[in-house]
């Protein structure tokens, strides 16, 4: 389907605007005032400044006219000394005659730099000259600072008057274009400011709610900003400690569940060691190691995080004790990962999913590799890769459901429930990042662990 252009426009133009509240804002308030100024600066030279300096060259077209007309009238030596005294001292012009000189084959042009400038004024002078005069001449505005140069033929030589710049066009137009400028920038600058204090308060009520939402205390956090601003940061702050009220009973619920189902498994697992050893005994001691990891795997399921603080680690001692279990298990482990490498990070939680993660793969295939490694876009990714039988790209998501089962050729959990790459992925979220799945260079499956800086 084909888009129409002003739909492909709009699509064109959301994307180079502004991605950020502040940047939208300061778009919103400085646009405007800058289509302002420019249309005033437009209005003004167009229909004022040039309508003044048009005046102005009609003016000194004028009076050269007078000038030439009078020699013309009477070109002896007296009567044009006459007429250069009574130049100078009523219109500020400088008359000499030249005679034998001829009027110059071409018009000087401005510098690249002052053509936008000077052009409008030649264009100006030009046509009044034109209107006035009826012999040839020729008029340069670049050569002197402060005047204009008009040559009229006349009999004999050139007639040379110089005229004072202000006689031929406004000379105050910078001016008002300095002031315009100066008071976008002071506007804008307001506008910065005021921007700035706003957003700020909206930046740290998004810092303070990802903390929060990796787990990490926000001890200092205060309302700041508009009311509107201050009134999402007071519901954040009740939030918050609705939030860590439900979990601090949640996790002294957990405890004291955790305690009165040890009791007793302690009580049957002394009971069996004073037993005589038999077949029956050991099927026994089997079913309450095995209710034992279940509990574990609930308790650990149900406690998430539980509270604990975050620090930074060296992410290759981590991996190290993680690894070193597996190793004890019977899996080859290769492990790959700068000791330099560190991450802000719950230890043990963290510690916990990747133990889930290498101890999948030791169990379902025999050579097991891990990498730790930053991620060019920020953060980094640990990534766990096995030999194993792998599973279909379609049951990615399927296994991390929370007591989810695979097919015989891929258990998740032989002697669990299901749990362990749902408890991964929820400590990996919890702090901020993710697990996904995906087929492995060795064969079987790769997990990658993907954590923010």
């Amino acid at each position: 389907m084909r888009l129409v252009p002003s739909r492909v426009l709009a699509r064109w133009l959301k994307r180079q605007l502004p991605k950020t509240l502040f940047g939208r804002s300061l778009l919103i308030i400085v646009l405007p005032v800058a289509l302002m100024q420019i249309a005033v600066t437009y209005i003004f030279f167009d229909a004022h400044w040039q309508t003044v300096t048009a005046r102005l060259s009609e003016g000194l077209a004028g009076d050269i006219a007078w000038a030439v007309e009078s020699y013309h009238d009477d070109p002896s030596p007296e009567a044009f000394a006459r007429l250069s005294e009574r130049a100078e001292e009523s219109m500020g012009l400088s008359v000499a005659l030249q005679p034998g000189r001829q009027l110059p084959a071409r018009r000087r042009d401005p510098p690249a730099a002052l053509e936008p400038f000077f052009a409008p004024i030649d264009r100006s002078l030009e046509r009044a000259l034109e209107a006035r005069l009826d012999t040839p001449y020729w008029f340069d505005t670049t050569r002197y600072p402060a005047y204009v140069d008009v040559r009229v033929a006349v009999p004999g030589g050139v007639m040379r008057v110089l005229a004072p710049r202000e006689r031929a066009f406004a000379t105050q137009g910078h001016i008002f274009v300095l002031w315009m400028t100066l008071a976008t920038v002071i506007l804008t600058s307001v506008a910065i400011l005021f921007i700035r204090n706003q957003v700020r308060a909206i930046e740290r009520l998004a810092n303070a709610a990802e903390a929060f939402g990796r787990g990490a205390e926000v001890p200092y956090f205060k309302p700041h900003g508009a009311r509107e601003v201050r009134r999402a940061a007071h519901a954040f702050i009740d939030m918050k400690g609705r939030i860590q009220r439900h979990i601090d009973q949640r996790t002294t619920l957990l405890a004291a569940v955790s305690h009165d189902l040890r009791t007793p498994l302690t009580r049957l697992k002394l009971e069996l060691a004073l037993a005589e050893p038999s077949t029956r005994t050991a099927a026994m001691k089997k079913d309450l190691a095995e209710m034992e990891h279940m509990i574990d795997e609930y308790l650990a399921f149900a406690r998430g995080e539980g509270g604990e603080a975050v620090e930074t680690v060296r992410l290759r001692e981590l991996l190290d004790e993680v690894s070193e279990g597996a190793r004890r298990a019977g899996a080859q482990v290769t492990l790959t990962a700068e000791p330099e490498l560190t991450a802000r990070v719950r230890p043990n939680a963290l510690k916990r999913a990747l133990s889930n993660l290498v101890m999948n793969a030791a169990v379902h295939g025999e050579h097991v590799e891990v990498t730790a490694r930053p991620r060019p876009s920020g953060g980094l990714e640990i990534v766990v890769d096995d030999d194993g039988p792998g599973i279909p790209a379609e049951q990615y998501e399927e296994a991390f459901k929370a007591f989810g089962r695979l097919d015989e050729s891929r258990n998740q959990n032989t002697k669990g429930v299901g749990l362990g790459l749902a408890i991964a992925r929820d400590v990996a979220r919890g702090h901020g990042g993710d697990i996904t799945l995906e087929a492995s260079p060795l064969g079987g499956l790769r997990a990658v662990v993907r954590l923010p800086g």
